[in-house]
């Protein structure tokens, strides 16, 4: 492919999961209003919520370190927008195979994080820092049972012959359900609720909304951000979002079903993209919206504690029920 073809499939890539990300983040404020028995805003309300911010003026308070706190909108952003190339779309494999791989993503998806918090910390609010330092403390807590699930599917893959074994294209196109016993499909399904219960963390939403926290710290880290860096920040976890939600859908739910329909060449490839958008939006749906809507903020420690125990025990068994089914397969 030439370097022109991948410019405009990159470009495509880009602008697509910015609407794409705006657009789910409406239909999740719109199903959220649902379940609560409430109207809601608009399907276009991120869209408008996004030009208004870049209309505002952007104040830099006095007492911030200015080039932190102006820098780090932009880290998050490209960041969040860069994992998008990683990602495979449906019947599109990604943009930049073979130039990173699983474990770029999950670096990826940690610097809008680290971003967030150094802009808080750098914003010269008490506010800020304290949401900065849970965000810091969030983060060390999901990354461990995040990296575990990766670790354990591109070892299972390794098994097998496949290689890269890392590559989130590899791991869309060689899915593990059909190819391990008993023993690995019980431990697929404990590392697939392992990163359901990590994505609402990696996206900072209810439960683990603990750096931002409205109704305590004001905003937290977002709190002295306006105008076009909190629009920036704004886009980025709209961006993450999608990706995180297509993440879970490249390790364990990659299928298309063009091929079953009997559909091929460009009809087959429209398909199977609006059926991996669809399909985005159900992990986005069940990990995140109802999720946000049934439960209540949870404290710090609680997130420290349950990560650190609970969730990175499922994923380690969901990792030793595989190497298990490995022995006793062969």
């Amino acid at each position: 492919m030439s370097g022109w073809a991948i410019l405009g499939q990159a470009v495509l890539a880009l602008v697509g999961g910015g609407i794409v990300g705006l657009l789910y983040r409406g239909l999740d404020r719109k199903i959220a209003a649902r379940m609560q028995a409430r109207l809601g805003p608009p399907l276009r309300q991120p869209f408008l919520d996004l030009g208004k911010l870049l209309a505002k003026e952007t104040v830099i308070p006095k007492t911030a370190v200015a080039w932190v706190f102006s820098a780090m909108p932009f880290v998050a952003a490209i960041a969040s927008f860069t994992a998008l190339l990683y990602l495979p779309w449906g019947p599109f494999g990604p943009i930049l195979e073979g130039h990173g791989d699983a474990l770029l993503v999950l670096y990826l998806l940690a610097v809008p994080a680290l971003a967030m918090a150094l802009g808080g910390f750098a914003s010269g609010s008490p506010l800020g820092v304290v949401g900065a330092q849970r965000e810091l403390v969030m983060l060390v807590s999901y990354e461990f049972p995040l990296a575990v699930v990766l670790v354990a599917l591109a070892w299972r893959l390794s098994t097998l012959g496949i290689a890269p074994a890392f590559s989130l294209g590899q791991m869309a196109r060689y899915p593990l359900w059909g190819v391990v016993g008993p023993l690995g499909l019980i431990g697929l399904v404990v590392l697939l609720v392992s990163l359901l219960v990590v994505t609402p963390a990696e996206l900072a939403k209810i439960p683990f909304d603990i750096p931002e926290a409205e109704t305590e710290i004001a905003g937290g880290l977002f709190v002295e951000y306006s105008g076009t860096y909190l629009a920036l920040f704004y886009l980025a976890d709209a961006v993450r979002t999608v990706v995180m939600a297509g993440l879970v859908v490249a390790l364990f739910v990659p299928y298309g079903i063009a091929q079953p329909l009997g559909l091929a060449g460009a009809a087959a490839q429209a398909v199977d993209l609006l059926f991996w958008l669809a399909k985005v939006f159900g992990v986005m749906a069940a990990a995140v919206t109802t999720v946000r809507v049934g439960m209540a903020r949870l404290k710090v420690d609680q997130i420290a504690r349950g990560f650190w125990w609970r969730v990175t025990a499922v994923a380690l068994s969901g990792l030793l029920l595989l190497a298990l089914d490995k022995v006793v397969s062969g």
